[in-house]
């Protein structure tokens, strides 16, 4: 059993040499980002159309930081998400694609904890808005723990499992 760049354990009888593997790791990861960053960026060009629409001047202090926390973390998201490929770009040619790969990787972890908490955010602001502070407040604890359960304590845990074997 060999170990893929990322650490994890690669199963099977593959042919593919080790600059194969990291190739196509990084091609699988940045396929995964362009798919996130179509989502994030229609959130993040929702929320920049926000304080135009009639209404915002009513926000009440705690609603405009929680869109700000939301716009925040959707921009963040969005570069964290888009960096890679743009690295990726930058840096084609220079042999040092395992680099890029680890790195990416990070990314893309700090991306989707970025794009849960503008999720959690905006929803929250809108549950806020349009029920009432118990029912943001719900809105805010279930989309927050359904992001951190799906995209990371259940891999995690996953993970934990795969090493203990």
């Amino acid at each position: 059993m060999t170990h893929t760049a990322e650490g994890g354990r690669h199963t099977g009888t593959s042919d593919e040499s080790h600059k194969e593997r990291v190739d196509r790791e990084l091609l699988e990861m940045l396929q995964g980002f362009r798919v996130a960053t179509t989502g994030v960026q229609v959130l993040f060009a929702f929320l920049l159309t926000v304080p135009f629409a009639s209404g915002f001047d009513r926000l009440t202090t705690a609603g405009r930081d929680l869109f700000y926390v939301a716009l925040f973390a959707a921009m963040l998201a969005t570069i964290c998400f888009i960096s890679p490929a743009a690295q990726h770009r930058i840096l084609f040619r220079q042999g040092d694609k395992e680099r890029l790969l680890h790195r990416s990787n990070k990314y893309g972890i700090l991306g989707a904890l970025s794009l849960a908490v503008a999720i959690t955010a905006a929803a929250t602001l809108i549950m806020e808005m349009m029920v009432s502070t118990l029912a943001a407040t719900i809105t805010a604890a279930l989309t927050a723990g359904l992001a951190a359960w799906a995209w990371f304590v259940q891999p995690m845990l996953a993970r934990k499992r795969e090493t203990r074997h």
